[in-house]
């Protein structure tokens, strides 16, 4: 294990940073904020901390599996620390536990806070705010094998080591062709996005960066109250459709754009999810309206709004759900489980996953069924092979057993069961808001520190899909 390779790497994490930190600043020196020291102190630390390795450490060509590992988990571990710098100096609500908790949730794209008053924070603060949903959207360690002069052995070990090979199912080329088609749908639909708010009303500063929190699938707003604080259908039509874009394989939505043949309209997942978040929708609103909680044309609006939210993992509230029938709590509850689908900017379990979970079920009956059948899983007339679907299996029980394990935690630091629970789920699926205290229009400010650390570790396992940190403890040198 090279120290001087991964160091060498990890500058180039800072120095990223380092540049929407300087962004930052400069909207805060220009609007003459009080966040305006803390982002400059926090960029000048990002440049000298990442510059070192570039002039002491000499260029590697190559990287072993391992060195590819202790990059992607280290890499984020590093950037949520840094992300805390500006909070923490500029104060406020933020102690040392707040601004982790704040930073992790963002870069994760998480979305949940602990800010009782978003509003308070200069426009400088909440850009930065918003930018670490949009460097941990698409991953800063795919921005950095981007922009960064690597060998192809080198792009090939780091993308493993960030993107599940779940996730890299529907890309058939190669490494740095992947690291080009995800950014370049991501920044293409920021930009799209932030085109059509301005249109719909928002002001640039609102639009953008609502922007970076819709198509991270993150959840940040500038407003205490969310996309509800807007009261306007046409800004979260658009906000919808843009989550809903976000919830797909981007190697998808690129065949798409571009007219190849293995798109989204042929893509059976891709359907499937669609369909499963309009029967929800369907569910939540029928109760709703039956249940006197509003109108016929409002029970469809927050329904559709809030199941897709859920759904996409972006966490955005048009209303407040917690005070909805408990019925719909639960199939809300469901899509915070189930998430979207792999190769988007999505955390949590994926709905790929749950897909080939029931084609294996129907499997394992075909085959108890007919014992000298031999039945190979397809999808799209691809043949999944047994070791990603053992894979899936593991995953999907690992996954569950650790947001129980975090659920009685919680309570054991006094936390209420419905809390502790939707907390679990909706941080581990980097979904952001949960139920009872934890809601979607309240926060995590209330909860003892404990909580706050032990639901930050439970966002970066969902965001390095737990096995990357479990990794760690099984290298060798």
């Amino acid at each position: 294990m090279r120290t001087e390779v991964i160091v060498r790497h990890l500058g180039y994490i800072l120095l990223f940073n380092g540049i929407f930190l300087f962004i930052s600043f400069l909207i805060s020196f220009f609007g003459g904020e009080s966040s305006a020291i803390p982002l400059l102190f926090s960029a000048i630390t990002c440049f000298i901390l990442g510059m070192f390795p570039m002039i002491f450490v000499p260029v590697s060509e190559d990287l072993s599996f391992n060195e590819g590992v202790i990059i992607v988990v280290a890499g984020w571990t590093i950037t949520c620390l840094i992300g805390t710098l500006p909070y923490i100096m500029w104060g406020g609500e933020f102690s040392f536990t707040n601004a982790w908790f704040e930073s992790v949730s963002g870069y994760t794209t998480t979305g949940s806070t602990i800010l009782n008053d978003i509003e308070a924070l200069p426009k400088g603060l909440l850009f930065w705010r918003s930018s670490t949903h949009f460097i941990g959207g698409i991953g800063i360690i795919l921005f950095a094998l981007l922009i960064l002069p690597q060998s192809k052995s080198s792009r090939i070990v780091l993308l493993h080591a960030e993107m599940s090979e779940i996730s890299k199912s529907n890309f058939r080329t190669n490494a740095r062709k992947v690291i080009f088609i995800l950014v370049l749908v991501y920044f293409g639909l920021t930009l799209s996005e932030t085109i059509l708010l301005m249109f719909a009303g928002l002001n640039f500063f609102d639009a953008i960066n609502h922007s970076f929190a819709t198509v991270a699938t993150g959840g940040f707003s500038t407003k205490n109250l969310s996309v509800a604080s807007f009261h306007s259908i046409s800004v979260e039509v658009i906000i919808m459709v843009f989550m809903v874009l976000s919830g797909i394989h981007f190697g998808l939505l690129f065949n798409t754009f571009t007219g190849k043949s293995q798109n989204i309209f042929k893509s059976s997942v891709t359907r499937t999810y669609i369909l499963v978040m309009a029967l929800g929708i369907i569910a939540v609103a029928l109760k709703l309206f039956t249940s006197g909680t509003f109108n016929g044309g409002d029970s469809l609006r927050f329904a559709s709004f809030q199941v897709i939210s859920l759904a996409s993992t972006t966490g955005f509230a048009n209303a407040d759900s917690a005070s909805w029938p408990v019925f719909t709590q639960i199939i809300l509850m469901y899509f915070t489980i189930q998430c979207a689908m792999v190769g988007s900017t999505s955390g949590g379990m994926k709905f790929d996953r749950i897909f080939l979970f029931f084609k294996s079920i129907k499997k394992l009956i075909t085959e108890q069924n007919h014992p000298n059948a031999v039945v190979v899983i397809k999808v799209d007339k691809n043949p999944i092979s047994e070791q990603l679907i053992n894979h899936t299996a593991v995953f999907i029980i690992l996954y569950i057993f650790i947001f129980f394990l975090t659920t009685v935690l919680l309570t054991l630091a006094n936390v209420d069961v419905m809390t502790a629970f939707s907390a679990s789920i909706a941080t581990i699926g980097n979904v952001g808001p949960g139920f009872g205290d934890v809601s979607s229009l309240g926060n995590f400010s209330g909860l003892p520190d404990i909580a706050k650390w032990l639901l930050s570790v439970n966002m970066l396992m969902g965001r390095l899909e737990i096995f990357n940190i479990l990794a760690l403890f099984y290298l060798k040198n």
